[in-house]
Order: structure tokens, then sequence, then C-alpha cells
């Protein structure tokens, strides 16, 4: 009996001891079916229909996902959503106690682009935190997913895995950032930490890409949203990882008047955050 068998049965068997809570396996389900209406736009050469006020695309994947899963998610429950494509103003927004979070497709250009590093992301809020989250990947078919107190997972071909599946070494320290924009402040970054190694991702896989335990350190010194990164905090947290806002020097917190994010810093499991340079960011 060959070792990946056992380890496969001793990871079923604490799925099975660690029951996914209802709420999050319908998230996923959810996530799942958002992902097979992006799939069918995937090949089309008419996928951009518009360029938003922010100069990012708006495509036809967007618009069908989005009301995909914010159809599924009112039907199940009485909870406001605050998604990418529509959200009530602040001073509505502001007496939220709970509320899900979605970017019904992550990674836009790359989903133009066809490199396949787009993802659907859904994540529950309660408190200015997120509780719940899933990030999927249309292309691959991987689901990643976490709840406060259950865990971090990854569910792929081989089954499910608890997050991380692997560790790094400290010694070298290796990061991941953006395929499309890097600048200045991430070149000082990497300069001052000594990073040669930086692993390329689209969308909210970089949040992955630590929580799984391939990088150490994810930077983000440029604009993103709550529902940016939300469901990539909550995952990267159960894995053991931290997120610090650069700012408050605390975690983020969520449905601020403006959704907005400051700069921050993903940091891998077991990392001491004191020994990570961070430039002037003023």
């Amino acid at each position: 009996m060959g070792c990946l068998f056992i380890l496969q049965q001793l990871m079923n068997k604490e799925m099975n001891e660690n029951k996914i809570p209802e709420m999050l396996e319908e998230m996923i389900q959810i996530s799942r079916g958002a992902g097979d209406i992006t799939l069918k736009y995937y090949d089309d050469p008419e996928k951009s229909i518009k360029i938003k006020n922010d100069d990012s695309p708006l495509t036809k994947a967007d618009l069908e996902s989005d009301k995909y899963i914010a159809d599924k998610l009112e039907e199940l429950w009485d909870i406001p959503i605050v998604s990418e494509e529509k959200y009530a103003d602040y001073d509505l927004r502001k007496n939220y106690t709970d509320f899900f979070l979605v970017d019904p497709l992550d990674g836009t250009k790359e989903f133009i682009e066809g490199n396949g590093e787009f993802t659907v992301n859904i994540a529950y809020m309660k408190d200015k935190k997120p509780i719940m989250g899933v990030i999927y990947t249309p292309a691959t078919g991987v689901t990643y997913f976490a709840a406060e107190g259950f865990g971090s997972y990854v569910e792929d071909s081989d089954g499910i895995k608890k997050l991380p599946v692997t560790e790094l070494e400290s010694d070298k320290l290796i990061a991941t950032g953006s395929r499309k924009h890097t600048t200045y402040l991430d070149s000082s970054f990497m300069k001052m930490n000594y990073i040669e190694n930086v692993i390329p991702a689209g969308s909210s896989l970089k949040f992955c890409r630590v929580a799984m335990g391939y990088a150490h350190l994810y930077p983000r010194f440029q604009g993103s949203m709550e529902w940016d990164i939300a469901a990539g905090h909550i995952i990267a947290k159960e894995a053991g990882c931290k997120l610090l806002d650069l700012k408050t020097m605390k975690e983020p917190e969520y449905n601020k008047e403006s959704l907005l994010n400051n700069y921050f810093l993903v940091i891998g499991q077991g990392l001491d955050v004191s020994s990570i340079k961070i430039p002037d960011i003023e």
C-alpha cells in the first residue's frame, strides 16, 4: 500500500471528523457554478465588452457570474451582498453586521488573455472580518477554502489536502507577486529582503501560493479592493499565515467607507514579522 494512498485515507478521515460547515459547502458549490459560467466565455473573442471607470475591463462572464452568485446566495440566506459589480452606499452598508463579499471574476485581464489564472472569490464576513472564504480556479478546477477555526484546504484532482502542503526553508526568501504590475516599492522590498526568487501569479492565487507553502511572502504595493482579498485573507490565515495592513500594522478591517485596501503584506507560516524590512510607503 503506497504512502500517497495512506496519506489520502488519513486526510479523508480528518475531513470526516472535521466536517465542512454547511454554509462553506454551499459557497463552494456556488463558486463552482459561477466558474462554469465564466468558462462558457473563455474562448469568446468578444469577452471584453467595456472599460470601467477605473480602466479595468468588464466582461460578459463578470456580469453573468455575478448574477448567478447573487441569485444563489439570496435563495439560501437573507444576508446582504457586497460585490465588485454592485454594492450599497456606505450609509446603508455601515449597518451590516454580516455580509457576503464577492468577486465574481478576479483576474479579468488574465481571463481575457487566456492564461488560466483567474478565480471566483466568495467570502462570508462578520464583525468586519472574513469568517469563511472560497477561491475557485475555473480553468484548473482547483478549489481553496477555509473557515475560522476549521482550517484551510485545497481540493484538486488528487483530493483534499490541508494547507500548507509543504514547508519552506527560511534562509532564502521566496515571494509571489503580480504577473502584470510591479512598482518601485516592489523592487525596493525585494532588494531590502534579499529576495531573488519571485513566483508570478494572477488574481487571488497569490494568497494561495503563500497558504500552500510555496512562497514566504506576498507584498502588495498597489491598489486593490476588499473583494480582491477577503477570501484569500481567511484562507491564508487558517493556514497559519498573517496578513498585515502596512498603514495600521494590524489585520485589515472590512466594510470601510472606502472599499479600497491599504498596501499590505501576506507573511507565511512561521516567518518572524520583525525580520521583514518594509520600504517607506509615505
